[in-house]
């Protein structure tokens, strides 16, 4: 240590000085190069002595550490045994100490744990980025632990802060003679501490410890009204945090949905903002379309394009938008049921069922072959075959509002079966959805299960086919028996007061709606069917019903379009514009060609002449392969390319289904009927 001591001294000397011609400054060169050398070995022993003195000051806080331990033990014994507290007050002491116990031990397991951080990190390799990412990821896990295990006690804390204030205003109050008034106040004051503990439900402490639940960092934005209030005091601006949005490290916004106290009313003003904006901007917009010539719906999709990611960027609560939006869906779907009675499903329900399948068999077998030329994934080509196979009830039965049904006798009523096949495809969807699950793991699965997966999918398609059975057999059940005593009891109650004729069947379509849904059918299929049982009581319940609903139809449609326009980006249609008119215009043709082949081969042939008009209707790719888009997304199932390519073609097949369908109208339906059909 001194010989290498001596050679960097040496080193550092004989430099300088070989550049120095002068004598007396060399040998300040030498006398400056032996003090900082005597320095660094002064550096070196006061780390030494740095670190010693740490020791010994670490040593003597743990022994003070287990002195004070010792002592609160001895105090909490003490209370125990003090027979001049009450129990309550021997809880919130003992409490206490237990508190500053653990506070202790917190820190004391703080510093071990900084420690053995160093030691790991320094036994580390710095090329190694695996291990580093570990280690990186134990550190964020303890920071979390640590993050909740701090929140838990400032909680208590404040629980402990809370009681020593009751406690001083009960001497206070013992001190001194109440008033009736102040005897009344302090009862009910009992009372409404006696609620907040009976309905505060400790969802944090409950769901931590559950399995699949992972501690997050997050960001707390406050609204814009709690940063104005400059004299409002600390107290005042923690209560008023019930709405602030929260922000993820994966960008994810989240609003409060469940206060703790569930006394306060709350509102999410995002949301109420974003519903009348929409609602404003929506006017201008539909107007314009109804002036040139478009049909409304696509001057509410403009609205949501205007107003989404893609535009201003002003609706905040998005998801919440699109829940409220799906109401549309079900009142429309309910109304189509409405138009849509059981005589005219009887008549077309062999067509209804064969239809749809023969397309998105055909559909898949296209996709498969495309693909294997592509050489896309086979998992990746059924989903894109079946999403691209689905058709948009909403707008078709936007196409067949006030359409006349004056079909010739022995003839079939060409909206009969577009609507039958439509909702036959909507039962399609929730089969794929239930489906979807098997078709991930089949996507990464070997060859050699594949034999299993294919009986999965085959043991699935026999439960759909069973809820199927016993939803229809419980749509018997409720024609025969109960719907027509319901709607006389509704009827005679509603007289003068349409809110419960309203009431009873909304109720009763929410009600077939989760049936549906509890034997894993389709929600939209339970609307339908709450709509055609209705409609069997006869034409005159029907115009009733429907000048009731139609109101709240409109009001929700146009929030679910507009929905629709906060997932198109304009911009990314406008960079791939040759290829996105290219896929879609594709997708169209294959459709309608497919449909004309399919009813070409199941429609009498009476009734061939329908087919153009069927075919023109079912042209277009639904508005639900945005949902089955994102959740193959997030699935793995398909890229984010893929995923965009489906939104695009989706939204411009969307835009050319009216012009579309007008031509098919104007070929096939008489001149008297098509003036009501476009």
């Amino acid at each position: 240590m001194k010989a290498t001591g001596l050679i960097s001294l040496w080193t550092l000397v004989s430099l300088p000085c070989g550049m120095l011609a002068n004598p007396a400054e060399r040998e300040d060169v030498v006398k400056h190069a032996i003090k900082l050398h005597r320095g660094k070995g002064a550096v070196i022993t006061q780390r030494k002595q740095w670190v010693l003195e740490s020791c010994r000051k670490l040593s003597g806080l743990l022994r003070q550490k287990n002195v004070v331990l010792n002592k609160l033990k001895n105090a909490i014994r003490a209370v125990e045994k003090d027979a001049g507290l009450s129990d309550e007050e021997k809880l919130f002491q003992v409490h206490t100490f237990e508190i500053f116990q653990k506070e202790l031990n917190e820190s004391e397991n703080s510093v071990f744990q900084a420690i053995h951080g160093l030691q790991r990190a320094l036994q580390g390799d710095y090329k190694d980025v695996v291990n580093m990412k570990e280690s990186s990821r134990q550190r964020l896990e303890a920071l979390r632990e640590a993050a909740i295990k701090e929140e838990m006690e400032y909680v208590e804390l404040l629980a402990a802060e809370k009681h020593q204030v009751e406690a001083l205003k009960n001497m206070q109050h013992q001190n001194k003679s109440l008033s009736i008034l102040d005897e009344i106040l302090e009862d009910v004051r009992k009372a409404a501490d006696r609620l907040e503990e009976e309905i505060e439900e400790h969802a944090f402490d409950d769901n931590k410890s559950v399995r699949g639940v992972n501690f997050e960092a997050v960001l707390r934005v406050e609204e814009d009204e709690a940063s104005s209030k400059r004299n409002a005091s600390k107290r005042e601006v923690e209560d008023d945090l019930g709405l602030s949005m929260l922000i993820d490290s994966q960008n994810n916004q989240y609003i409060l949905t469940k206060p703790r106290d569930s006394t306060i009313p709350r509102a999410d003003h995002h949301f109420i903002k974003d519903i009348v904006t929409i609602g404003m901007l929506s006017l201008p917009c539909g107007w314009l379309c109804t002036t040139i010539g478009l049909p409304t719906m696509f001057g509410y999709i403009i609205c949501g394009v205007l107003l989404g990611p893609s535009g201003l960027n002003s609706i905040k609560s998005i998801v919440q938008v699109e829940t409220l939006g799906e109401f549309g869906v079900f009142f429309t779907l309910f109304l189509v049921g409405l138009e849509f009675s059981p005589e005219r499903l009887r008549k077309v329900w062999k067509i209804s069922l064969q239809g749809p399948c023969y397309m998105t068999v055909l559909m898949i077998a296209f996709g498969l072959l495309w693909g294997h030329l592509l050489q896309i994934r086979p998992t990746q080509s059924v989903f894109i075959s079946t999403c691209l196979s689905l058709s948009s009830t909403p707008l078709v039965s936007r196409f067949l509002a006030g359409s006349v049904r004056g079909d010739k006798e022995g003839d079939i009523d060409y909206s009969s079966v577009l609507l039958g096949m439509l909702v036959m495809q909507d039962v399609q969807l929730g089969l794929f959805i239930a489906v979807m699950p098997t078709l991930i793991q089949a996507g990464a699965s070997t060859y050699s299960s594949i034999f299993k997966e294919i009986l999965r999918i085959l043991i699935l398609i026999g439960q759909i086919l069973f809820s199927l059975a016993a939803v229809f057999l419980l749509c018997l059940v409720i024609k025969t028996y109960l719907i027509g005593p319901y709607y006389r009891k509704l009827h005679a109650e509603s007289k003068g007061n349409k809110e419960i004729l309203i009431l009873g069947i909304t109720a009763f379509t929410f009600l077939m709606l989760t049936i549906t849904e509890l034997l894993d059918v389709s929600m939209e299929l339970g609307c339908f069917l709450a709509g055609a049982l209705i409609s069997s009581q006869g034409h005159m319940v029907t115009e009733e019903i429907m000048c009731c609903i139609e109101p709240i139809r409109d009001f929700l449609a146009i929030i679910f379009f507009a929905s629709i326009g906060l997932h198109v980006f304009p911009t990314f249609v406008i960079y791939e514009l040759t290829v996105l008119l290219f896929l879609t215009l594709s997708v169209v043709i294959m459709k309608f060609v497919l449909a004309v082949l399919v009813l070409s081969l199941i429609l009498p042939k009476t009734s061939q002449y329908i087919k153009w008009i069927v075919s023109a209707g079912l042209a277009q790719v639904s508005e639900f392969s945005f949902v089955l888009g994102s959740r193959a997304r997030r699935a793995g199932i398909v890229s984010r390319e893929v995923y965009l390519l489906i939104l695009s073609v989706t939204t411009l097949s969307l835009l050319l289904a009216p012009a579309l369908w007008r031509a098919a109208i104007m070929k096939c339906v008489p001149r008297p009927e098509r003036r009501s059909s476009t």
